[in-house]
């Protein structure tokens, strides 16, 4: 087969991919909040100091 690979590992591979497209889009929506709240949390006493 293709690249040495038996038919159904290339399925395996396909399954696994199409199955973490749903955790990285929950990921990158937790990353965004976490790296909002961190902006909003680090402003200095005068508000918009860095």
């Amino acid at each position: 087969m293709f690249l040495g690979l038996e038919w159904y590992w290339w399925i395996v591979i396909a399954a696994v991919l199409i199955l973490s497209v749903p955790f990285k889009v929950k990921f990158m929506k937790w990353w965004s909040k976490r790296e909002q709240s961190k902006k909003k949390g680090t402003s200095g006493k005068w508000g918009d100091e860095e």
